[in-house]
Parts: structure tokens; sequence; C-alpha cells
């Protein structure tokens, strides 16, 4: 039979698949020392046999009885013994940290009997009733699925009663008084008594802690941060040890580095008299770690010597939950913590300097989509705007929105287009959805370990927390700042998540300097660099040594083109020519495609040739020595032709008034003629270069013509040939002929040799399929992943994002969109296939992707094991195509 329960000794942090991360740094903890209250983790492997069968596994029941009896020996007492009762705590923890997203419940093993018991042994009855009551609101709330407002609601109206404001205000008698209302919010809606048998709770517990797994918020938060489904999470039975018996015990939570800059130093928070849960919910403002010298200097000595004992075994920034209990220092957790993209970079680059880490692993730590949020604007420094108030600066960047003041409000907007600031006092886990729509997070609790900070630094989301000073009142829908202004509902507010600032109304953005760094405004070795550009362009040199991967952009006229070589985009893998026939151009394009004779034909293509010419020319001396490849005409024929519906109208009104209206009517036969009812996949691509004649040869020609003027000017053209929607060697071979032909007879025309490689675009599952067919035709492949995409699924994309995706998103069908995460299963098996087969048939054939997953990370990481020479992306993700491509071989 498998092994389901350990003892913390038996773990190690190398077992987060089986221990989950929590139990396995526990482990770790305990190994190494560290004052760790004894207890033992039941495994993710029981947590999927329980999700799977809605059952506990044979054999769970006894590990755990015997592993419960040894905790009781260690401890010298039973759990809920009456006089003297052994407490735990039952915490999730899943391989991947999801802060705030599962359950825990604290205090087990009290009822009416052993709360009399703890009250004696700790000479405190009004910590004793204080925590029975967290424990029958955390079970009512997690295991028996009692709306948390109701505890909410009947705790806030005792201190109405009393006349007070703060939780410690209240007595032991007020925390009777509160037991007694709690376990009747139990006994109402649940039809039984609070459940007094402390194994019984446990058993529950543990349960409802598996359950959480699959709980909405959980679901959600790994979707988000793609999580793998099947993981389940591990349950840790941990014996209770109290911050909330004095001001003398405490509980905090602390990281060796800051987690929103990056920066070296005492961070975290602490609050006295409480239990760890009333950290992390923000219901309560925290004092900053480091006043817990002034009050406790042993345990902060000891504290920061832990902190470093950590940072130096971990190799990295540590976030650190403890207790102290009356005047005893107690490890609670640790992990390897979430951080900001900002700290993210430093942090790397830090530990590169003190010889902790090695390059290749500082290139691992830092991921594109850090890089992307790094490159998102921010407000400038010396921003002049109506200050409302100032909080924490939990998450940087800059956001601008509505104020909005609950989630449902926040989706709603969001949906509709709308840019929202969610506005909470504290956000808790059933804020998740709402947190996601919105553009940033302002909260009037909590500090920077609060759920509102931690969730949205992992996020990348702008924070500020604990801005006290602001009265948020989310039942008017409305804060007060402290002259007494109101902002309600809808009006614009700016969070500035870098120093913490709010803003009435909409500031002003400027580039963030790491754009400027790419762009090649600001030097690293300049004094204008600050440390985050530094620590950028160290880790870019040697991510982009590393790679083997190169990185084109999707550019389609010279100021695109410039852009992205400034962002070091080394070629520009997709030119679509289509768009460069819109405005005043379409009407040519409509005379082509009506033209009767071959001479009204040959006189849109002659007015077509110079200004398509002169588009090559711009593109390529922009690149000037690198490649472009582009994209011979490829768009649904309807989008150069009027609306039909909208032509028949004018034709209409046109005959009722006696008017004429026969160029018009000419037209509206054409689009009749020429209509689809599936244009996306109808005449389109190559179909149209063979279908109307000398649409591609006129493109071809001025290529070839603008290659050879910059040549005869000393420039270095290199424009690769691409043809569209091939999906047989047949079509290929004839514009292949007659482009070639072109080519030499341009070539001829000017005295130069114009040998440019004519390849295809891989974007239809057939093309894949008899890749090796087309390669012997072909000197190049780029693979069209966006219409490859929607050939391989029967998706339209327009059509199905706009309708079922959301569906299929939250039913899990999908982990996250095949249009922003490549398919690998699907569509990357036919890129496998192709690039197996075009390479045994053309050995040299350069091989290159240009959808839009050239930019998404996962992808990258794909495409490079797939053996592509290359990828494309727009100008701006260029530089986290790079980032992921020396990732990628980092990784090996």
């Amino acid at each position: 039979m498998p092994k389901y329960v350990y003892e913390f000794a038996e773990g190690s942090k190398d077992l987060k698949e089986l221990l989950g991360g929590k139990g396995a740094n526990l482990a770790e903890m305990t190994n190494l020392g560290l004052p760790v209250p004894p207890g033992f983790t039941i495994t993710t492997e029981a947590c999927r046999y329980f999700l799977a069968n809605d059952a506990m596994p044979d054999g769970l029941d006894a590990e755990i009885g015997a592993k419960l009896s040894a905790l009781e020996r260690a401890m010298g007492k039973r759990l809920g013994q009456p006089d003297d009762p052994l407490l735990v705590s039952v915490r999730s923890g899943a391989k991947f940290s999801m802060p705030g997203m599962m359950e825990t419940v604290l205090n087990i093993g009290l009822n009416d009997e052993s709360v009399r018991g703890l009250a004696a042994q700790s000479g405190d009855e009004r910590f004793a009733w204080d925590s029975y009551r967290r424990l029958i609101q955390m079970f009512g709330k997690t295991v028996q699925g009692i709306g948390g407002e109701l505890f909410d609601d009947a705790f806030e109206e005792v201190k109405r009663q009393k006349g007070v404001v703060g939780d410690l205000d209240l007595d032991a008698a007020d925390h009777r008084k509160l037991v007694d209302v709690f376990k009747g919010i139990v006994a109402e809606h649940t039809g039984r008594e609070f459940p007094a048998d402390p194994r019984e709770q446990m058993d529950l517990a543990v349960r409802a802690v598996f359950g959480s797994w699959n709980a909405p918020r959980a679901v959600l938060y790994r979707r988000q941060e793609r999580i793998p489904v099947d993981l389940g999470t591990a349950v840790n039975v941990c014996a209770m040890v109290f911050g909330n018996l004095g001001m003398d015990s405490g509980t905090g939570v602390a990281f060796t580095r800051d987690p929103a800059s990056g920066r070296q130093g005492v961070y975290g928070d602490y609050l006295q008299n409480a239990q760890g849960e009333d950290v992390v919910a923000g219901i309560r403002n925290t004092v900053p770690l480091a006043d817990l010298e002034r009050v406790d200097s042993r345990c902060y000595a000891e504290l920061l010597s832990i902190m470093e004992t950590l940072e130096n075994h971990y190799r990295d920034l540590c976030d650190i939950e403890f207790t102290i209990e009356r005047g005893k220092l107690w490890m609670l957790q640790t992990r390897v913590g979430k951080r900001t993209a900002a700290a993210a970079f430093r942090i790397a680059d830090q530990l590169i300097d003190q010889g902790m880490i090695t390059l290749d692993e500082a290139v691992s730590r830092v991921t594109g989509d850090q890089l992307a949020q790094l490159m998102f604007p921010r407000f400038a420094d010396d921003v002049e705007g109506h200050l409302l108030g100032t909080g924490m600066n939990a998450s940087p960047g800059a956001a601008v929105g509505k104020a909005v003041f609950d989630s449902y409000t926040a989706i709603k907007w969001a949906r509709s287009g709308e840019d929202v600031i969610l506005c909470r006092r504290e956000t808790n886990p059933d804020d998740l959805e709402g947190m996601l729509s919105a553009s940033g997070i302002l909260t009037s609790r909590g500090g920077k370990t609060s759920h509102a900070a931690v969730v949205a630094r992992g996020m990348g989301k702008t924070c500020v927390c604990g801005a006290e000073e602001l009265g948020i009142d989310t039942k008017n829908r409305r804060l007060t700042a402290p002259g007494g202004e109101v902002v309600e509902e809808g009006d614009v507010i700016s969070i500035d998540g870098t120093s913490g600032r709010v803003y009435l109304g909409a500031v002003p953005v400027v580039s963030s300097p790491v754009v400027r760094y790419f762009e090649g405004e600001i030097d690293p070795a300049s004094d204008e660099a600050d440390d985050l550009v530094r620590a950028v362009d160290r880790i870019m040199h040697y991510a982009d040594a590393a790679r083997r991967l190169r990185v084109r952009a999707n550019a389609d006229n010279a100021e695109d083109a410039a852009r992205a070589r400034r962002m070091g985009a080394e070629g520009v893998g997709l030119c679509r020519t289509e768009h460069m026939f819109l405005g005043d151009r379409r009407q040519l394009v409509e005379r082509l495609i009506l033209a009767d004779t071959e001479a009204e034909q040959q006189e849109a293509l002659d007015r077509l040739l110079p200004l398509q010419r002169d588009d090559f020319a711009e593109a390529f001396e922009a690149m000037d020595g690198l490649p472009v490849t582009v994209r011979l005409l490829d768009p649904p024929l309807h989008e150069f032709l009027p609306d039909i519906t909208e032509l028949s109208v004018r034709v209409a009104v046109a005959e009722s008034r006696g008017e004429s209206h026969e160029n018009d009517l000419r037209l509206l036969q054409a689009v009749h003629k020429l209509h689809e009812q599936n244009p996306m996949l109808g005449l389109r691509g190559v179909r149209l270069g063979l279908v109307v004649p000398g649409l591609f040869t006129m493109q071809v020609r001025a290529i070839a013509r603008a290659a050879a003027q910059l040549l005869a000017e000393g420039r270095r053209p290199r424009p690769e040939i691409m043809i569209p929607l091939v999906g047989t060697v047949q079509e290929l071979e004839i514009i292949r002929d007659e482009s070639n032909r072109v080519l030499r007879e341009v070539g001829e025309e000017y005295g130069v040799e114009l040998d440019f490689p004519v390849g295809t675009m891989i974007e239809l599952p057939r093309a894949a399929l008899t890749a090796g067919q087309i390669a012997e035709s072909a000197e190049f492949f780029s693979f069209g992943t966006n219409d490859l995409t929607q050939t391989v699924w029967g998706f339209s994309r327009d059509d199905v994002e706009a309708s079922f995706f959301s569906a299929y998103l939250e039913k899990g069908v999908f982990g996250v969109s095949p249009f922003e995460s490549l398919d690998v299963e699907g569509v990357g098996r036919l890129i496998e296939i192709a690039t197996a087969e075009g390479r045994a048939a053309r050995p040299g054939i350069k091989l290159g992707i240009c959808g839009e997953h050239g930019g998404d990370p996962d992808s990258v990481h794909f495409f490079h094991r797939a053996g592509l020479d290359y990828v494309s992306c727009s100008p701006f993700r260029v530089p986290v195509a790079r980032l992921e491509a020396g990732r990628a071989a980092a990784r090996g």
C-alpha cells in the first residue's frame, strides 16, 4: 500500500509533488533544526484519490491515527484533552503556491469542555474563548459551507452593542457570547450542532481541504497561473502555537527581501496578540516588521538569523510565516516568495553578484511575462495630480480606471470595455475574479502581506494596500478622502503601485525606463540607468548569447520594422501586404477585381506597382542586411469589396429616385458573384493569386524592383517571398515558377542578380501532413499558427471568442485559449510532423513561425524543443521572445 502520511522529519523540500510546497518546506525547516511545531502531512496522492472517488483511500484513517498518536506523545497531551488540550491546525498546501485559494482551519480540538482546560492552562480566559469562536467561525465557513458574512455580521453586531471598534476591545464574556451566537448559526444552517468530537473535527477539516482544490476560486486561480488541474493538494496537520495569548505574543509574515522592489532589508508585517489569519486577511492593520525589535528584541534577532539561514539555503527570496507565543519564536511556513516583475530581475541580479546563483539560474528565474510587465507605461516621477491619499506600495505599476466597490461590478464593467479600479476594505479569495478583471486594486486595510498584496503581485496587477486615510464604504459605493472629498462609484481614479499614491481623475503615464532601454534611449552604463535597467540588460545579454532560436518581428511598414529592430529583432518574419491596400488604394483593388478586359486589369496593376515598390523599399531599408519575409496578398476577398447590404441599399435608393447607378449596379453584380458564405475558407491566399491574373506577379515585381534599387544604392536588401495558404505542392509550384521568372526579368533589367528564396506559409493541416512534398519546392516554411489553429479546431476565431470560449474556459475544456498559447497536442503535433518531413526532404530548409504564438512564453519553449530556426511576433513582444528563447536554451 502507498504511504499517505509523513511526519515533518520524514520529508524534504524536494518532495513538493507529494507533500505540497508547504509540507515539503516544513519538513526542510524541521531537518534544518529550526523551531517548527511538530506535525505531519497527508499527501497529494491521498487528495487525488479522494477527488476521484469521493472517499478516503483504504488505510489512510489508520495512518492518520498512528501519526496523531505520535504527535500526542511528543506534546504530552491528547487532541482535545479536556484539562490540557492539544490543538492542531489543518492547512492546505499544493505543489505551487496558491495564496488564499484553499482552506485553513485553526484551533481544532476545542469544545465546551476543552475550552475551559485551555483557559486554565493559559491563565487567560479571553484567549481561550477567542480561540473557540475562531474555530467555529472557520469551521462553519470552510467545512460546513456557511456564508462567512453571517459570522462577520454577528461579530460586528457584538462590537456595536458594546460600543467598541477594535477586536481587542472585546473581553472573555463577549467571546463566550460570540461562541453561543456562532453555534446557533451553525445549527440553523446545517441542521446539526457544532461537532464536539476533536477527531471528527479534524477528519472533516481534512476532507474540506481536499475538496477546496476544486473550489471555483481555486480553479480560476489555477487557470490564471496555468497550474495543472490534476496535482491535488496536501494537508498539513500541525500542533497549534498561539499568537493571541497577549501582547507578548503575535504573528507575522517576513520576507528576506522586499517582494515589491527586490531591495535587500527587513520587510514584512507583524501583529501583536493575533493569529496568522488576521495578518493575511488584512482585517487589522499591521506594523512594519522592524517594529518587532522594539516589542521583542530577542525574538527579532532570532528571526533575522533564521531568515538569513533560509535565504542562503534556498538561494532565493523567502516568504516566512511565524508566530511568537509568550516570547517563544515558532516557524510556521516558508516558501520561495512571490514577487513583482521588478523584484524578480533585481533579485536575480543581486544573487549573481553574491555568488549564490549562476547566470543560467538567473535567466531561469525571470520570465517573459514579467519582462512584459516591466514594459507597461507608468506614472511620471514628477506627476502633478489631485492627491486623495497614500497607502502601501504593494505591487508596482500605473493603473487608471473607474472606482468600483465589488467584484461583480468590476467583472461586468470590464467586460463592457471599461478600465476599473477595485476598491475594497480588504480583499478575500472570493474577490479573485474581480481582481483579475480590474486594472488595479485599492484597499484601506492590510499590509504588503495581505491577500490583496500577495495575489496582486502574483498576477502582476497594480495594487495599493492599507490606505487607512481613505474611508472605503462598500455598502454605499464610495470612498472618502481625509478632507471629506467623496469619490462615487464610476468616478475615475489613478493608483500608483510604486509610490502608494492615489489620485482623483486620470493621471498621464510615460514610457517605462525598460522600454526606453530597449529603444536605445537609455544606455545601461550611464547614470540615467537604474539598477532595474542594468539587471534587465545583464540578463538579456546572457539570454541572447544562450539562445538558439532567432527572433524576428511581424511588421507591415517601415516604422514598425525600425522599432522592431531597436527592440532586438533579427529580421521581419511576416510582412502582411494586405495591410498596404487600405484607404485610397482599395479602389485600385476594386478596379482590378471588376476589370472586364486584360487592358483594364493591367491598368490597375500598373497603378499599384509603384506604390507597392515604395512600400517594400522602405521596409527593406529599415531592415537593411536582415531578412524580410513578404507574404503575398492573403485576405478574404470580401475585405476589398463593399458591404453587400450597404451596396444593395444604395442601388435601391438610386433606382427609386431615378438616379444614375450603373457603376454601383455593376459593383453589386460583382459582389454577388464573388460573395462567399465562409470567406475565411474561400478565395484567398494562393487561390487568389491563381484566379486573379497578374496580382501576385505585380507584387513580386514590386519586391524585385525595390530590392534592385537598394542594391544599386549599396544597401543589402534580403527579401523572402512567402506564398500563403498553400494546400498542395502544385499550387506552390505555379506561383514559385512565376515568381522566379519575374526575379530573373527584373535582375536582367537592373543588371543585378536577384536570388531571393521563395517559400510558403504552413497554415492548413493538409500542408503540414504533406510537408515532405511541399519542401521539395519551398526554400522555407513559416508556420501560420493563427490560421493553423483555426483550421485544426474548426474554429472561426472572431466568432468563437465572442460566443463560447468563455464557457469552454469556465468548464475546463481549455486551460487557456489555443489562440493565446499553442495547442501542443494538436497544432503542435502537426508542426512536429511538418518539421520532420520538411527537413527530411530538404535538409537545409529554414523553419519559422509567424503567428501570435511567437511572443507567448510557453509556445516559444515548444518551438525551441521542436527545432524551429526562428519565431516572429509583434515588435513589442520581441524582447519577451528573446528572453524566453534564452530560458529555453538554458533549461536544455
